[in-house]
């Protein structure tokens, strides 16, 4: 029986494909383990348990991270996602001295495992700055993945670069980044309450 793969040997795919389309704003996505532009085809159940890891930080920005978290919890909010859980902030490798991105991921899972969560969202910045010149564009770059805990499996991914005017701000084209790679997570609808008779 073939072990799943690990999450630092995920990432590095969509890693790759981030830093090559940061800067023409173009989007690639997947699902599961198959290869190509799918979307994900296994919705969360308005009662499973999400939580939100922390982001890790490839960037020479301190507390890029934080940053983008604080764009995609909105997001992942607005695609219909009631149960989301927040990791603790004790677990956030920026808030140390020494970062350790991988250890915070499995210690943030473990904690996720004991919550009972279903789901974990975690995500990575590889870019997060305006670029050196005259117009000094603001530029990001991001990967978003949901695993399953109860299958170990990896039920979507995507990686994506912006860039945006030289009159925009780097949050704000971080929050439209963030708003597209999560659009493509499946959440199954509420039913309506039945009427009663």
């Amino acid at each position: 029986m073939n072990k799943p793969l690990s999450t630092p040997l995920l990432w590095l795919p969509l890693f790759l494909a981030a830093s090559l389309l940061a800067g023409c704003g173009a989007l690639r996505f997947s699902a599961g383990q198959s290869s190509g532009q799918m979307p994900m085809t296994q919705a969360i159940a308005p009662t499973d348990k999400v939580a939100l890891l922390p982001v890790a930080n490839f960037t020479d920005v301190p507390q890029a991270g934080l940053r983008v978290e604080a764009l995609l919890e909105p997001a992942l909010r607005q695609t219909g996602l009631r149960q989301l859980q927040l990791y603790p902030p004790a677990l956030n490798p920026e808030s140390l001295f020494d970062p350790g991105e991988r250890k915070a991921q499995v210690e943030a899972e473990k904690w996720a495992r004991g919550q009972g969560v279903r789901y974990v969202v975690s995500a990575a910045v590889n870019e997060w700055r305006y670029k050196v010149g005259v117009d000094g564009e603001p530029a990001v770059g991001l990967m978003v993945q949901v695993k399953d805990l109860s299958t170990d499996q990896v039920v979507y991914s995507a990686a994506g670069g912006r860039t945006g005017g030289s009159r925009e701000a780097l949050a704000a084209v971080g929050q439209q980044l963030a708003a597209q790679l999560v659009a493509g997570i499946r959440i199954e609808p509420v039913a309506p309450p039945t009427a009663k008779r």
